[in-house]
């Protein structure tokens, strides 16, 4: 006497980025004698990665699907898109592939298994939904207010921050600028003041700081405790400013070569907190702190291309730092470019000498940089060449991307000027979506400081310095208060 038996085969897709994950397939079916043992059935599972599933990521970010699978021979890989990356080909039973999605849109990724016994194949499928980049979102501006000093009525706004405290004269959240001209003879390099914005629209500036240390601000980054770290050009010197607006030099005693950028990163397990300062000479130094104070200073990278005069610099600049994976963002002028360090902690001395093909500097772009030294592994350039005019500028979106200003020094009579470009530190070749223009006079070279953050209400929020008009503006998705309503124009 006979019965029927069964077999069974299944898989199942699993997210580790908001995405979720579907489980199918199986079937019925065979035989077995009386007395004889029954095949095993197969369990199946779902496991999520992610601490938030969902099925939505932005343009420019990846995504990384992990899967598990019973009784089966072999797994063939697919996807309804091409735009879903690289997802094909025979597949273990049991892993995992980071895929990046080349275009906003939607695919179904799948996984086809053969059952070992025989049964019919087993599917496992996930539906991604790619929605548009961060970027290409955010079509409302608003003036928040000028930066100009109040006494010494210094303009032409280069570094910005964020006060991430609220000491002295500074509120958390206040816009904190500093000025690269003086008010007197409006010279380049020459500016002296920084000031801080509340930040809404209409907002007044105050003054915070004036002294000769800090002539030729250029960029700002804010500590824990409310003080200012500001790096000035044309005084050769990486100063502290006291929320109170006292100034002091801790690092005097460092060799500077005419500062053009600084990032501050938070102790991190055994990393102390550290500046990093990007130098007009192609060097890039990590000062380790303990509070305001220096504990040893190490110049982690060199080569990079350094070129110009106040008002045309060509230098890495645009210090951008993600905790999350530890990595800091240069912003190489030069050579049109952004470069990323990886596990930027770990660098030491000397870490990363760049070939910046430097003989052609008179007349950039460069040539993007190679690298070499005992922490070249580190380096690499995640984005290069068109739409980047003389790039500048950069800071963190909220998911990870970098959203990157040009500084448009020599730009051609057919090119856009005031261009920003979001960059993905993993999609090929970087840019992602088209580039936006922040400010439409005809008047190039308006862009410097940029800052991001987010707000529970707006989402993603960019402020930026419009060195054509004086003033903070903000770029969001919504309207704020005292918006203008206006919308940058697509490239």
């Amino acid at each position: 006497m006979r019965v029927g038996g069964s077999t069974f085969a299944s898989v199942c897709l699993a997210v580790g980025t908001s995405l979720i994950a579907g489980c199918g397939g199986g079937g019925m079916g065979g035989s077995y004698s009386m007395g004889a043992s029954a095949p095993p059935a197969a369990s199946a599972s779902v496991t999520f990665t992610s601490p938030t599933p969902g099925s939505i990521i932005n343009f420019g970010r990846s995504v990384k699907l992990s899967w598990t699978s019973t009784n089966v021979s072999s797994c063939t890989a697919s996807m309804s898109s091409a735009m879903g990356g690289t997802f094909s080909g025979t597949q273990p039973a049991t892993g995992s592939m980071t895929v990046v999605p080349t275009a906003p849109g939607s695919v179904t990724y799948t996984l086809s298994c053969t059952a070992t016994s025989g049964g019919m194949a087993a599917t496992g499928s996930m539906a991604v939904m790619v929605s548009a980049s961060i970027l290409s979102t955010l079509t409302m501006m608003t003036s928040i207010g000028s930066t100009v000093d109040p006494t010494e009525h210094g303009g032409n706004p280069y570094g910005l921050a964020l006060a991430t405290s609220t000491a002295g004269l500074i509120t958390a959240g206040d816009l904190i600028v500093c000025n690269f001209n003086d008010g007197a003879t409006n010279t380049q390099g020459a500016g002296t003041t920084i000031v801080g914005l509340h930040p809404a629209a209409g907002a007044t500036p105050y003054r915070i700081a004036q002294s000769p240390i800090l002539q030729g601000c250029n960029a700002l980054a804010m500590l824990p405790d409310g003080s200012i770290s500001a790096s000035a050009y044309t005084a050769n010197q990486s100063a502290l400013v006291a929320p109170t607006g006292a100034l002091s030099t801790p690092f005097a005693a460092d060799t500077f070569h005419n500062p053009w950028g600084v990032a501050y990163v938070a102790a991190n397990g055994a990393n102390p907190a550290a500046l990093y300062v990007a130098n007009a000479d192609g060097s890039i130094v990590r000062i380790n702190l303990d509070g305001d104070a220096q504990t040893d200073v190490t110049q982690i990278a060199s080569g990079f291309c350094g070129s110009g005069q106040p008002g045309a610099i060509f230098a890495p600049a645009g210090l951008t730092y993600d905790a999350s994976i530890d990595t800091l963002y240069i912003v190489d002028t030069s050579s049109d470019s952004v470069v990323a360090f990886a596990n930027v902690s770990s660098i030491g001395a000397a870490g990363v000498v760049v070939a910046g093909n430097c003989a052609s500097v008179s007349a950039p772009p460069t040539p993007a940089p190679t690298f070499s030294g005992p922490a070249a592994s580190s380096a690499r350039v995640i984005a290069h060449g068109a739409p980047f005019i003389a790039p500048i500028s950069a800071a963190l979106l909220a998911n990870g991307d970098l959203i990157v200003g040009n500084g448009d020094v020599n730009i051609a009579a057919d090119q856009t000027p005031n261009l920003v470009v979001e960059v993905s530190p993993v999609l090929p070749g970087g840019f992602v979506g088209q580039p936006v223009q922040l400010d439409a006079s005809g008047t190039p070279g308006a862009l410097f400081g940029i800052v991001a953050t987010t707000d529970p209400q707006l989402g993603q929020l960019v402020y930026f310095n419009d060195d054509n008009t004086n003033t903070v503006m903000l770029l969001s998705g919504m309207a704020g208060s005292g918006s203008t309503g206006g919308m940058p124009m697509p490239y």
